[in-house]
């Protein structure tokens, strides 16, 4: 295959075809790459500073680290807060498997949370009870699912970051779902001590592969900045911008390469500008689901518990309860066959192997997760989303449950 041209497309053009995620690019976005290639910089550099200024602006933080995934992120954010080799880091199974293998990398042991049904969020009494099994706890990844944020902060002062603050416990946030998503009038990314956003392919904004860290704590920033790139004390960018001998650097611990490049930063820096416009337009999907699946008595539609413009609408994830003839197996087929992709977030990391063996986990110990894991389906979820695929998707939906 030439390299000029597009990878070949497999799928079948003769029926109706409804991907489960877009991404929403615009014209402009391949002219700034154009400027970037250009410039002869293709590394870190100064549009990925823009894109941490602009960012950190938005959700309200101190400081924003770009990196190159998500799971980078929540590495350098578990290390920066002290996570080392024997803590214990609470985490809710329903996850993907980066909320975990973090933890394992820095040689501590993930604690798994069930999570409440309908939400898939772990809530206050949760935590608290886990918290009086695992009084040594370290510290707590709190999943904003979906894209609707977990309880962090209550009037009364019962919410979770309220309990962890009280309990010394660090809060490391999982924000892949949760931009531009907000919880008690606060953007999230700027509640916890480090909060961590994905940029993948199919996430709210994109850079391809991404990531990024937010914190409004200095020391905690200043150790990300250091460990994200071999733990050299000045960025590449810095010292060729300098005057003198720009060469001298010094190593002040083994970091890692996480570092994001321009490359990869200018094209989240044009998606940033529009991300509540795309915010806008998953919720005006969201409310089309709400409006027409509603009446269908086998299908659990999700618990939202925030106002809907401040939850994110990365996902739309459903539950085909057991009152259904068809198994959540059997309609993700069905549902394939008239051309539509769906998903399943997640199934529980109680279940994989590695962590199933290594910590001897029995499904019986989650109850809310084996409720949602047994029977969810994500729907079709993208900002330019017509009302004709919306239709499609749930006249479907409706001829294969009802």
């Amino acid at each position: 295959m030439s390299i000029t041209t597009a990878p070949p497309d497999r799928r079948d053009n003769s029926r109706r075809h409804v991907p489960f995620s877009k991404v929403v690019c615009e014209a402009e976005q391949l002219e700034l790459v154009k400027i970037v290639i250009r410039s002869g910089w293709l590394t870190t550099g100064s549009y990925t500073g823009l894109l941490e200024e602009i960012f950190s602006l938005k959700v309200g933080a101190q400081y924003a680290f770009a990196v190159n995934s998500f799971a980078a992120a929540l590495h350098l954010g578990l290390e920066a807060v002290g996570v080392s080799k024997g803590d214990k880091v609470l985490v809710p199974t329903m996850a993907s498997s980066s909320s975990a293998e973090a933890v394992r990398y820095l040689d501590a042991d993930p604690v798994f949370l069930d999570v409440e049904y309908g939400s898939t969020l772990v809530t206050p009494e949760i935590l608290m009870e886990a918290v009086q099994t695992h009084p040594e706890v370290k510290a707590f990844i709190p999943v904003h699912f979906a894209g609707q944020a977990v309880k962090m902060i209550y009037e009364d002062g019962k919410g979770i970051l309220d309990f962890c603050q009280r309990n010394g416990i660090r809060v490391v946030e999982d924000a892949a779902h949760a931009f531009p998503a907000r919880t008690s009038g606060r953007m999230v990314g700027s509640i916890g001590d480090v909060t961590c956003f994905s940029f993948h392919d199919n996430k709210a904004i994109t850079t391809g592969e991404g990531g990024m860290c937010t914190t409004d704590d200095e020391g905690i920033g200043r150790r990300i900045k250091v460990m994200r790139l071999h733990g050299i004390n000045r960025d590449v960018w810095d010292r060729y911008l300098g005057h003198g001998a720009t060469w001298e650097y010094d190593v002040v611990a083994p970091g890692y390469k996480y570092n994001m490049p321009d490359l990869n930063a200018v094209i989240g820096l044009s998606q940033l500008t529009r991300a509540d416009l795309l915010r806008d337009e998953r919720q005006r999907c969201a409310q089309y689901y709400f409006d027409r699946l509603s009446g269908i008595e086998c299908l659990d539609l999700p618990l939202v518990q925030v106002p809907m413009e401040d939850h994110a609408w990365h996902l739309f994830v459903v539950v085909i309860n057991e009152k259904s003839k068809t198994s959540r197996n059997d309609f993700i087929d069905r549902m394939a066959e008239k051309g539509i992709e769906t998903s399943v977030h997640f199934k529980p990391l109680h279940r994989m192997t590695y962590y199933r063996e290594r910590y001897g986990l029995k499904p019986q110990a989650f109850p809310g997760a084996e409720k949602m894991w047994r029977g969810n389906v994500s729907l079709p979820l993208y900002p330019s989303m017509t009302e004709e695929d919306l239709e499609y998707v749930c006249s479907t939906i409706s001829g294969i449950l009802r």
